[in-house]
Parts: C-alpha cells; structure tokens; sequence
C-alpha cells in the first residue's frame, strides 16, 4: 500500500482526529491508536443510542485499521510507553484542547528531543492561538460560527445544518492531506513539520466558492432569501430540489430553453428569456408545479433525453440498493462480534481497488502486548506495566485482529 512502513501514533478522540488517521491507516499507514485506560469517548458513546453488540456505532466509523494501546498518559510508566512509541513514529496526531498535550509532558521541545524528524499533527476547534483557541469546538457550533447553518436555511425556513458531521470530517480529511504533504517534505528536505487543523478552518474551506462569490460580490445577507426549494443562494434556478408525485428530485443547472423543451411546458417557455438568477424564485415555483405533476421516473426519463442534469433525494435505505453505490464498493460488510453490518469504505481507489480491512480493534488494548514487544518490552516488563495500571490490554488476550467476513 501507499504508506507501508510509516508509523503514525494518534493520540485523538471524537472524530476529526480519528477519521484523519483512518484515512492514513487505510493507505497502509501503521496507525498505533494510543487510548485512555478507559477507552476513548467515541467507545462510550454513540449517535442514535447505537451499539453493535456493545461496540459503539461512533467508534466503529473512523477507527478501522488501527491497533489499539491502552496507556494512562498521567503515570509516569505510562508516558515512558507513550515516549518510546513516539521515538520510533513518523507521526504523531492529537486533537486535545491546545495546551493539554504540553501538560501532559509532551510539548513540541519534548517531541523533537524525542524524534527531531518527528512530524506533529494537531486538529482543534480553533486552533492553537487566538482569542476562541481554548473554547470548545464541535461539528453543529463551527456549521453554526462559519455561517454555512445560516446560509443553508432561508428566512422562511430558517437557519438549518447539514444532516451529518461534515466539518468534523472534512476537517479530519484536510488533516490527512496536511500530514501526507509534509511527509513528502520529509522525505525531500528531511525535516519534520507542525501540521495544524481546526474545525472552524475546515468549515470556512467546505464555503470557499460561496464566501468568495458573497465578499467580491458585495452582497449582504438579502441575498440569502430565496425560494425554499433553491439549494444555494449564489446559483441561479432551477439549482435546487423539486417535488414529483411520488418522491424529489434535484436538477442542476441548465439551459431555461432546453428544460422547458424537455418537460414541454408553455409556462416554462414564457419564462426562459428571464434573469435565472434575479427571477429565480419566480421561476422555481413555476418548475416546482410542473414537475410535481409527474411521477420520479416519468421526469427523469424526460430530463434523460435532453442530457439534463438531475438526480433522485435517495433515502438512506435507497444507498444499499444502488448500482452505482454497489460498483464503487462504498460499503463493506462486516461481522463485529457475530452481528453482521455495513462500514463505509475508503473513498478512493488506488490501481483500481479500494484499500482493505486489515484489522479493526473491537477492545481497549486488543493489541497492547504486540506493540509493547515491538517497542522492546520483555514479558515480565509488560506484566509489570499492567499491574501498576500504566497500559491496560484487553480482557481477551488471545483477540487477534478482526477481519472483513
């Protein structure tokens, strides 16, 4: 794989800092993924109250191909583990609250005594200097702070977020990309890197055409009103959704002419010679009349013949049934403790596959007493460690990996 041979030691909870390291551990990265004695938040708490035979449906998203080390960074022997994995790391991510990694005896001036190639990655809410750097940050407060809440809704419908933790995994996403750069820097200058992220960056750069097009156009918040349906405030109609007699749409761009010929409707051919942008709203309800008049295969067949853009608002139980979704393997089923269930997979390819399921660490520790022998550990060392509560193993010792069924 594309990572072989890089160790990361991550040392992130939540999901901006785990989803980051699944992106390298699944390009073939040894992701060392260090957790409280305890187990990490995402092990205690999930979404929608799931657990998948008392694994948290949280955790299982954005830790695969990881293996797990449990470590009491507030003992003395459990931040000599810590300081051993991190001399032998090419990496080391953490997504604490600025200041909370130094406090734990693992400042920068530490780090590179440790490992002066080291490559230091860290995600926050709002990075590590500034007025806001110790506040907390969380997916819905930065969709909230960066304005896509507000730009997302309409005064009629009001301020409305995204249905998913997109900054949280956009963030985790611009994490990776940081840390792949400055390992190429590495490679050609032999130098490590500081690699920062935050959430509210990540937030800012999900709106970069929008916030573009809103300062250079000099426009002020009567630009967001629209019609209900339009999906932003910067397109011009028809972009947007659209009922049908069973079910929505959503058509993108195109020519007012070539729709109105597709769906052969005079009220549409009177208004093709309008402003789609200045009169979008009064064109949106328009085709908001004709394509509810039709059912969801019937439009999308007569959107079909003229190469018109468009597709259905699946459900998430359409995702499953989908050819397309099925030909890019997006979905990989898996068994975690004899119940069977499906992980979203890599999203890209490389040479034509997407990256396998190597291993997934269902316990705290599972896999403690192989990384404490590769860090040069004897068997009576570990024991010793595991007594006085330095690291802790998981309570099956023979658990090996976990692979895909």
């Amino acid at each position: 794989m594309l990572l072989d041979g890089i160790r990361v030691v991550s040392f992130c909870h939540f999901l901006q800092g785990p989803a980051g390291a699944q992106y390298l551990a699944d390009m073939g990265a040894d992701v060392i993924k260090v957790e409280p004695i305890h187990g990490a938040h995402e092990r205690r708490w999930s979404g929608a109250d799931v657990f998948v035979e008392g694994v948290s449906g949280f955790y299982l998203c954005a830790n695969r191909n990881k293996r797990s080390i449990g470590i009491d960074l507030k003992s003395e022997a459990g931040r000599e583990v810590a300081r051993r994995l991190i001399a032998g790391a090419d990496v080391v991510m953490e997504n604490f609250r600025p200041g909370v990694f130094a406090r734990l005896g693992f400042d920068d001036d530490t780090l590179r005594a440790l490992n002066p190639k080291l490559i230091l990655a860290s995600a926050s809410g709002f990075g590590s200097s500034g007025p806001m750097a110790g506040k907390p940050g969380q997916d819905l407060l930065m969709q909230a702070r960066s304005g896509l809440v507000a730009v997302t809704g309409t005064p009629e419908i009001g301020p409305t977020p995204a249905g998913a933790a997109i900054v949280d995994q956009h963030g985790g996403a611009l994490l990776a990309m940081g840390i792949l750069g400055a390992l190429v820097r590495r490679l050609r200058d032999g130098i490590g890197t500081r690699v920062e992220a935050s959430l509210l960056n990540a937030a800012l750069d999900l709106q970069g055409e929008a916030l573009v097009n809103y300062f250079a156009g000099g426009k002020d918040a009567k630009a967001l009103e629209r019609e209900r349906g339009l999906a932003t405030w910067f397109h011009a109609a028809p972009y947007g959704v659209y009922p049908t007699r069973d079910a929505h749409v959503v058509i993108s761009l195109c020519e007012a002419r070539t729709l109105a010929e597709a769906l052969d409707n005079d009220d549409l051919r009177a208004l093709a010679e309008t402003d789609l942008y200045k009169d979008r709203d009064a064109y949106a309800r328009c085709l908001r009349r004709v394509t509810a008049e039709h059912t969801r295969d019937q439009l999308g067949a007569m959107l079909d013949a003229a190469d018109i853009w468009w597709a259905p608002v699946n459900l998430y139980e359409d995702l499953l049934d989908d050819p397309q979704v099925a030909h890019c393997e997006v979905f990989r089923r898996v068994s975690v403790r004899g119940r069977t269930i499906h992980l979203v997979n890599h999203p890209n390819r490389y040479d034509g596959c997407v990256p396998e399921l190597r291993v997934l660490a269902l316990e705290i520790g599972e896999h403690t007493h192989e990384i404490l022998g590769e860090l040069g550990y004897a068997p009576e060392d570990v024991a010793r460690l595991l007594a006085e509560g330095g690291v802790v193993a998981s309570r099956d010792t023979a658990v090996g990996e976990r692979r895909a069924s």
